[in-house]
């Protein structure tokens, strides 16, 4: 390994402590470098507040050393005035002369722009350190820029046999509860959480997050019908709420419903409105159907599979195909499989 390889990986891990906080915004990490020794390093630990590079500068005890040192920052500093002022002025103006850059930001609003400031301003940059571990770690903020819609995680629980429920849409506990604690905190890393009607009517979720600690993703629903009572949890106006909709209902304080034109391109409308909303990824919880569809449609980016090793259903509802997909990882968590799989 490289040492600007090092130096970017402990940069990476850094912009890891910002997934489900800095969101929409991308996780940023950024460790500034004298002589071969690490003098200061931050990352973008929530929405609105100073980015990695105002925090890592930050923390730097003699900014004198700072003309002398090396930057390294995980995405191409910004260059326009959002939330906070653009990072790649603010580089400038602490006298930083050699930036190493793991990715270019796709945002249109920045797209090269900020290395270009630095380039004008004497700077020496180097991009494209570990660039693809980068591109990983920020494949939400990617996948929404690039694609135009949400990043799509598809999960489900199933028993041994291949059943997601019992006969007639029943729930059952399938997985054992360290993997309850596991979604809980896939939640957190998600902005949006979505079923669809039969899951929301059978099941009768919160779609909160209990059993970790993080911020609860705003919860989505179909109800094109709205058949969803006004008595379960879902609209109970707990949480900020979207129930896309063919019908015409009064919104609530934070329950909102979404009227869609028609039913044929239905999913496609409802992503395109989660874009508008800057909603950059959603967790799909099911049910069958709703998964299915995105399936059928290739719309997903990853789909990750708690596959009990004890539970046996014989009968019931069948969890969706995946046959010829290829497998990205597996892992074991108590009496379950967890199998990750990734659209290539």
């Amino acid at each position: 390994m490289s040492t600007d390889e090092k130096f970017m990986r402990r940069a990476l891990d850094l912009a890891s402590q910002g997934l489900g906080t800095a969101r929409p915004n991308p996780v940023v990490g950024c460790v500034v470098v004298h002589q071969n020794k690490i003098i200061g390093e931050g990352w973008h630990k929530r929405y609105g507040e100073p980015h990695a590079e105002v925090n890592a500068i930050a923390s730097v005890q003699n900014q004198n050393l700072l003309p002398h040192s090396k930057v390294y920052v995980t995405l191409e500093p910004c260059s326009h005035y959002g939330k906070t002022p653009p990072c790649a002025d603010f580089l400038i103006e602490k006298g930083v002369r050699d930036v190493v850059i793991c990715n270019t930001d796709p945002n249109p609003l920045v797209a090269g722009r900020g290395i270009q400031k630095l380039v004008d301003a004497g700077c020496k940059v180097h991009i494209g350190v570990l660039e693809q571990e980068g591109l990983k770690l920020n494949r939400r903020f990617f996948t929404f820029q690039q694609k135009k819609r949400p990043y799509l995680v598809l999960k489900w629980a199933e028993s041994s046999d291949g059943f997601i429920a019992l006969p007639n849409c029943q729930p059952c506990q399938i997985s054992g509860p360290s993997a309850h604690k596991l979604v809980h905190k896939w939640r957190t890393e998600e902005q949006a959480i979505m079923i669809g009607t039969r899951t929301a009517l059978s099941d009768n979720p919160k779609l909160n997050v209990r059993q970790w600690p993080g911020q609860a993703p705003l919860r989505i629903a179909i109800d094109k019908k709205l058949q969803i009572p006004d008595s379960h949890h879902l609209l109970d106006d707990s949480l900020p709420t979207l129930i896309y909709t063919l019908a015409e209902k009064p919104s609530l304080a934070q329950t909102e419903f979404v009227k869609l034109a028609q039913v044929e391109d239905f999913l496609e409308q409802l992503l395109q409105d989660l874009y508008q909303r800057n909603v950059q990824s959603v967790l799909v919880e099911g049910g069958t159907k709703l998964l299915e569809a995105f399936l059928q449609k290739n719309i997903w980016d990853e789909i990750r599979v708690l596959k009990s090793k004890t539970t046996i259903l014989h009968e019931g509802v069948q969890a969706p195909t995946l046959s010829g997909r290829p497998v990205i990882s597996r892992g074991t968590l108590g009496n379950d499989e967890i199998i990750f799989y990734r659209n290539v």
